[in-house]
């Protein structure tokens, strides 16, 4: 069964488009019985009005584009879904699109969203300070086409706009710091996320924690996985060493992954090792011993981004005066960690 156009409707009455379009939106400027045939006309025959050619018109698509590294991560996850229930509390849809770690795919993914599909852009980089100035200026024409953009999580410094970051440096110091606390005294790093700024300062955080409680760093303890390692292989090198007693992954699958290695080859968590993760997802609470998680509050993160977002596309916001959000991290304590000793 063919569409019903608006140029069908006006061929069946004899009138112009331009009178069955402002008949159907029930303009002063069209006779009430003319508007009524044609209304009733319409809803007889299942007329739906083009959505697609009203945006062009109206020049808004009341469509948010969101760009992720990686859908695997709960994390990202979680903020998905604080975009979502913002944009529909505020007449919005969303189109989701995974870079799977790609700047091909990003950049790609930019050109496709920005060509006017949707009125702002919600992004989480894969790409980095260091990596490429071509892709940066990727991202700054997106900014000159005067597409609204807010960068969460991964952003780069080179880009003026809105930013939702959590404190990395911050929750990398308090999860080392609480495993120091419970008695680790030589503590592990897992990290998938080394090459990205917020891997950096998750590290930083620890370098510091280490030299308050007078540990001396060693950069031997730092372990860069990436996807296609067999994490098995590299947990059988840092458990040569028989001083590990704490180990701090900075995701979520990792942490996982690493504890049921660990107990597999016959230690104890917490006892002989204490584990401590980042993204406080599902896996980390059902999995047995419950799983000690830094809490980076994803949804909150979308929350806030999509807020930012839909006033910058209603002039809510002042044009310019952007500003960075830094959320605060929570370190959720479960059974893989061992207990504070009493005072």
């Amino acid at each position: 069964m063919t569409k019903l156009t608006l140029k069908d409707i006006a061929k069946h009455f004899s009138v112009s488009v331009s009178t069955v379009s402002k008949s159907l939106h029930d303009s002063h400027e069209i006779s009430d019985g003319l508007k009524s045939k044609i209304r009733k006309y319409a809803k007889a025959n299942h007329y739906k009005p083009n959505k697609i050619a009203q945006n062009l018109v109206n020049r808004s698509t009341k469509t948010i584009g969101v760009i992720i590294p990686n859908i695997l991560n709960y994390f990202f996850v979680q903020v998905l879904y604080g975009i979502e229930k913002v944009a529909n509390e505020r007449g919005y849809s969303i189109i989701s699109c995974i870079s799977d770690h790609s700047l091909k795919k990003e950049a790609m993914t930019l050109d496709l969203l920005s060509s006017g599909a949707v009125d702002g852009l919600i992004l989480s980089t894969v790409a980095s300070e260091m990596q490429t100035n071509k892709h940066i200026g990727k991202i700054l024409e997106t900014v000159d086409n005067q597409i609204p953009l807010v960068m969460f999580d991964r952003v780069l410094d080179a880009i003026e706009c809105d930013k939702v970051i959590v404190d990395d440096f911050q929750a990398g110091y308090k999860a080392t710091k609480y495993l120091l606390d419970t008695g680790c005294t030589n503590i592990a790093i897992i990290s998938p996320i080394h090459s990205t700024k917020i891997g950096r300062l998750r590290v930083d955080g620890y370098k510091q924690a280490l030299s308050e409680k007078g540990f001396a760093f060693d950069d031997k303890l730092i372990t860069p996985i990436e996807p296609k390692d067999d994490l098995e292989f590299i947990l059988s090198f840092i458990l040569n060493d028989k001083n590990i007693d704490g180990i701090m992954a900075l995701d979520e699958i990792t942490t996982v992954k690493a504890m049921g290695i660990i107990m597999a080859r016959g230690y104890h968590v917490p006892n002989d090792i204490a584990i401590i993760g980042f993204t406080n997802g599902r896996l980390s609470k059902y999995v047995t011993p419950a799983l000690t998680m830094v809490s980076q509050h994803g949804s909150y993160i979308g929350e806030t981004c999509a807020n930012r977002l839909i006033d910058r596309i209603e002039n809510i916001s002042s044009p310019g005066n952007f500003e960075t959000k830094v959320v605060k991290t929570s370190l959720i304590v479960r059974e893989s960690t061992r207990k504070l000793p009493m005072v």
